[in-house]
């Protein structure tokens, strides 16, 4: 029986810019997808580190066995093999009808071709491999490539798109568009009227065109309340779950390689795509501080690849809320902030951080607002790999979420010195989290690192591990209780609740 998990993986890049941009992208035989990275931001006692990162294209076929097919051409190969093998990596070329390094005449770039040619480049797949779907893994405005096609030109062909499409990945897609906190609405007025170089699929109303069918499409544009990072949860729609959102949280490395100002886009971005416009609600999703581009970028980095690689082959779905908390009363001018970061055992970088000083904390409600009985908050979700590497001796896979309660007090708008220190948080502690995926039903433990003597790396689990609360579910579920030093400031029902899934 086929493995269903290695499919054809299909990359999409992003926007390419002016003519001159389009022909400098269509000479690069991957479309940047090869490139890769030998740098990181700091290593042991502050000194910078060498870390060589492949590249995901090169990546993907080292560790998971994917070919790169290509005898003078994708097409040539795709023309002259019946049979081919399903895993395999191809790109979407889309830009080569519009290069004019070519002969003939250039075609003017238009988000809804691309979509059709990625739709033919699948068709050719499907049909060459016997592969029911392809996996989707798009950059910046290939991502809105993708949901073109899965949004407007499937349905309007009558088709469904997961009949197509298994997964989508994004790195830092405006799936929201791109806006500036410069220029108070003006710079986005005059990119969506001139369109200079194309820019305008980054506007609401042109996003509006290509991703709605075009029978539900109103001439006076988006209506009231429209959003272009919704995607349509309908029967027949592509299953949001089914898509995951890199998010770049460092503006500072996209303005060295491209000159843009972090000032014009905004600190919480990726020097490019705010990060609001990052996320598709309810789909997965995971924050790493890394630039839109460039040699400190979101599709050459270890953290991308290693996020790219669970979501597609990983066997389990793990989320950690945040549930239960009852944040102490106050007179309207506390704010209280979560950070987490999640560390996976084997990984030298973080697979998700939400930080205050990378301008994406998790916002908590105030206690006059707080609805923690009926709205969990999100800390992290990962997927993991059964056959992960693991130490001699132990049977399970490990991570570990770290987790820091923060607060301030604003008095007339301005932060009060008296009682601040900087950098401190109120409570600070990391759950250990083990989970051994054999047999068939998963067993899980959960210990507070304030609790483990000695290291980390030298704790094994002891004793029962926790019990599934609702064994017909089919989600494993358990709760585990903040310690002791978190009930003044998180109440004594806090806990993170913790959820297993399998993963196809």
């Amino acid at each position: 029986m086929p493995d269903t998990t290695k499919l054809p993986i299909v990359y999409v890049r992003g926007f390419a810019g002016d003519r001159a941009g389009i022909d400098n992208a269509v000479q690069d035989p991957f479309y940047g997808f090869n490139e890769g990275s030998t740098h990181v931001r700091v290593g042991p006692e502050d000194s910078p580190s060498f870390h060589q990162f492949e590249s995901p294209l090169l990546r993907l076929h080292l560790d998971e066995g994917y070919q790169i097919l290509v005898e003078g051409s994708q097409e040539a190969y795709l023309d002259t093999h019946d049979h081919i093998e399903q895993k395999s990596l191809w790109v979407a070329r889309f830009y080569d009808v519009s290069a004019s390094t070519w002969s003939g005449v250039p075609r003017e770039f238009r988000m809804e071709d691309a979509a059709q040619d990625l739709l033919r480049l699948i068709r050719r797949l499907k049909e060459r491999t016997g592969a029911p779907r392809v996996h989707l893994v798009a950059h910046s405005m290939g991502g809105l490539v993708c949901r073109c096609l899965i949004q407007k030109i499937l349905p309007d062909e009558g088709e469904d798109p997961a009949d197509h499409v298994a997964k989508l990945f994004t790195y830092g897609t405006p799936h929201g568009g791109i806006t500036f906190d410069a220029g108070f609405g003006v710079l986005e007025r005059v990119r969506d009227t001139v369109g200079i170089n194309g820019a305008d699929v980054f506007g609401p109303r042109r996003m509006y065109e290509y991703l709605t069918p075009t029978a539900e499409q109103s001439e006076d544009g988006p209506p009231p309340g429209w959003r272009a990072r919704d995607m349509p949860s309908g029967s027949g729609d592509f299953p949001v779950r089914r898509v995951f959102c890199l998010v770049g949280t460092n503006p500072t490395d996209y303005e060295v390689a491209h000159g843009l100002s972090a000032a014009t886009v905004g600190a919480r971005s990726d020097g490019l795509v705010q990060v609001e416009n990052a996320l598709v609600p309810g789909a997965h999703r995971a924050f790493v501080h890394r630039s839109h581009s460039g040699r400190y970028g979101l599709v050459n980095s270890e953290e991308g690849y290693q996020n790219l690689r669970r979501f597609l082959f990983g066997d389990l779905h793990i989320t950690a809320e945040l549930v239960g908390y009852d944040l102490p009363p106050d007179d309207g001018r506390t704010t209280w902030q979560a950070e987490v970061k999640l560390s996976v055992r084997g990984l030298p970088i973080v697979l998700h951080e939400q930080m205050a000083a990378h301008w994406c904390p998790i916002r908590l409600p105030a206690a006059h607002e707080n609805k923690a009985d009926s709205t969990p908050v999100l800390l992290a979700t990962t997927f993991l790999t059964s056959h992960a590497p693991r130490p001699a001796g132990s049977q399970t896979l490990r991570h570990v979420l770290h987790v820091r309660i923060l607060s301030f007090r604003e008095r007339d708008g301005f932060l009060p010195l008296t009682d601040h220190v900087e950098q401190s948080a109120d409570f600070a502690d990391s759950v250990v989290i083990d989970v051994r995926t054999r047999p068939a039903t998963p067993a899980v433990w959960a210990t507070w690192n304030s609790t483990i003597p000695g290291t980390i790396r030298n704790h094994e689990p002891e004793g029962p591990p926790l019990g599934d609360e609702d064994p017909d579910s089919g989600e494993w579920v358990a709760h585990v209780p903040f310690p002791a030093t978190a009930t003044p400031i998180l109440g004594d029902r806090a806990s993170i609740r913790l959820s297993v899934l399998p993963w196809e």
